[in-house]
């Protein structure tokens, strides 16, 4: 050959090139010679292999801590919690739901068999303790959750009845002995109940005012309460709330605002609330007026200014005498058209009557002054039918933190028998389960979406609702929706038989379980499906280990919990002698093989 010809390609026809390969070819050519190589890592070729091969938006851009697009395509594709490595059988039937400890340490399961299983996390899994609880009458643990320094552990379950029946308890088991310290009532079951500090839990009661109407309790209680009183565990009332349309409270979490400054990278690029049909969101929300002239007053309810002619609480009794005698008054004379059914007559009743004995929302919810000790009690609600279609948010207040103080609302004004919601969040849809991100700034909703346009007239009929699940992404900072909701995951259930799909977020990932037969995982900044893991059956529940979120575990209805760990760590765990080769393409090369 001339030696005055180049043999070598010119970069940018081997960059052309390299364009049409897939990722694998791009790193298999890049082990070829060192030109072949520096263009094998081209930033902008990497690029153009992560939008394409992620099928990422093209207007989303980079994860704002990522050192290059090289990296960030390693990372979605070898971080991933999806190589099942364990799979776990000593639960006897459906497994319902896992957490972890915070240390990481831990972690428990509930299962239909009704049993609750400590779990010691080692390199392998291996059972630590388990406690059945059909000698206290349940039919099924459902739900259970770490305190804070993970020292005790809530479980909450089902007792045993008609599939009507609503009611629950909430058992607290020492985790140095695994001792049961306490238990007290839950209902409906649903609640769940939740830690609001290291000794005290929330758990909710139910009272029925009428056929639909009902009025919903949320106590604080000290975990270490004797079990044989059992009622001496409740000792202080935080809300009551009044339920309309045979709605209820269910699912109680709390939010600690004082983690918001923490490292979390979900939302970095200035995100903007998107305008979705699916949500909206109100302060003190009047959603279930039943003339228009009621929706368009403002929907922030002001306290009812004193009167120097009558005191506050004469004014009040007067007006909400004055709203129910004309409605009486024009139900007898036939005024009321259509005439109204006695669902109806009730609701718009039990509406009148808790007008004027509603303490106002509490002001400046979304104020950041005094955001280190601020807590949100949030919840699923509705007020149009029985299925939870809401997201209520109340702040609790300094003095609720603590068990000191008057006992049952003593320190109430007898006027102001309910509490009102500081915040709604309408999801337009059937809520089937909630997750908070690990700064507690950011909350996942899983949800079945309504058909558009519906009318609901019957509130024991709920509209059907779509196979499709979407996860909805809200900003508990703005209380708005932040981010496109996410789709994959499916579920078959009707509306009048669900049951709940518990989901996880980790700091770049979120999970959920699902009715195909699959857990999924989405990246939280991309908003695309990462992995789909494989069970014999419904999916109900995933958990994230908090301090490695390169594991997860899977419960199923085929009565197994499986573990699942990044190909990255496999090769961490299975590491045979060092190889002699460098590794700098281990990640998908060992893929292939």
């Amino acid at each position: 050959m001339d030696g005055g010809v180049n043999p070598l390609l010119p970069d940018s026809i081997l960059f052309e090139i390299f364009l049409y390969l897939d990722y694998k070819d791009v790193l298999s050519a890049g082990q070829t010679c060192h030109q072949w190589h520096a263009v094998a890592r081209d930033e902008v070729l990497w690029k153009e292999l992560f939008y394409r091969y992620y099928e990422v938006a093209r207007d989303v851009p980079r994860h704002p801590a990522a050192v290059s697009w090289y990296a960030e395509f390693q990372r979605l594709y070898d971080t991933i919690p999806c190589v099942e490595v364990q799979t776990l059988k000593e639960h006897s039937d459906q497994v319902l739901h896992l957490s972890f400890s915070h240390n990481g340490y831990m972690f428990a399961s509930c299962s239909k068999d009704c049993t609750i299983k400590i779990w010691n996390n080692d390199l392998q899994f291996s059972l630590l303790h388990s406690s059945n609880m059909k000698k206290f009458n349940w039919s099924y643990t459902q739900f259970s959750q770490f305190n804070a320094d993970d020292s005790l552990l809530l479980v909450s379950g089902v007792f045993m009845g008609p599939r009507t029946s609503s009611s629950g308890e909430i058992a607290v088991i020492s985790l140095e002995n695994f001792t049961l310290l306490s238990r007290v009532r839950n209902k409906p079951y649903d609640v769940f109940g939740c830690w609001l500090n290291e000794t005290n839990l929330i758990s909710g009661n139910l009272h029925r005012i009428g056929y639909l109407t009902s009025c919903s309790v949320l106590w604080l209680n000290n975990a270490f309460q004797g079990v044989e009183s059992e009622n001496m565990n409740v000792v202080k009332r935080l809300f009551k709330l009044q339920n309309l349309n045979a709605s209820t409270i269910r699912t109680v979490m709390v939010v600690d605002c004082s983690r918001y400054d923490a490292p979390d990278l979900m939302a970095s690029q200035g995100e903007q609330a998107v305008s979705s049909p699916a949500t909206a969101t109100s302060q003190a929300p009047d959603l279930c007026s039943e003339s228009e002239e009621e929706e368009e007053e403002p929907k922030h309810h002001a306290a009812p200014e004193p009167s120097a002619e009558a005191s506050p609480g004469a004014k009040s009794k007067s007006e909400a005498g004055d709203g129910l005698d004309r409605f009486l008054t024009d139900i007898i004379e036939g005024r009321v058209r259509p005439v109204m059914t006695e669902l109806e007559m009730e609701t718009k009743v039990a509406q009148l009557l808790a007008k004027k004995r509603t303490k106002p929302p509490e002001p400046n919810l979304l104020s950041m002054e005094g955001c280190s000790q601020k807590k949100y009690l949030i919840f699923t609600t509705g007020c149009l039918t029985y299925s939870p279609h809401q997201i209520g948010i109340k702040q609790i207040l300094p003095h609720q933190m603590t068990t000191a103080g008057p006992v049952l609302g003593e320190e109430r004004d007898s006027d102001k028998f309910f509490d009102s919601l500081d915040h709604v969040i309408d999801i337009h849809g059937h809520i089937i389960g909630m997750g908070l991100s690990p700064d507690h700034r950011y909350l996942y909703v899983n949800s079945r979406a309504w058909p558009q346009g519906c009318v609901i007239s019957d509130p024991l009929q709920p509209p059907p609702i779509a196979e499709e699940i979407d996860l909805h992404v809200l900003d508990l900072k703005t209380m708005k929706e932040v981010k496109r909701a996410l789709r994959a995951h499916r579920a078959y259930t009707p509306s009048d038989d669900f049951f709940f799909i518990f989901l996880d977020v980790s700091r770049d990932f979120v999970a959920s379980g699902a009715e195909d037969r699959h857990g999924y995982i989405w990246d939280r900044h991309y908003n695309i499906c990462l992995a789909k893991l494989r069970h014999d059956d419904v999916v109900n529940s995933v958990a994230f280990s908090p301090v490695e979120q390169e594991l997860l575990l899977t419960a199923s209805d085929d009565c197994t919990i499986k573990v699942w760990r990044s190909p990255r760590t496999v090769r961490i765990l299975h590491a045979e002698k060092p190889r002699l080769r460098k590794p700098l393409f281990s990640w998908a090369t060992n893929q292939r093989s």
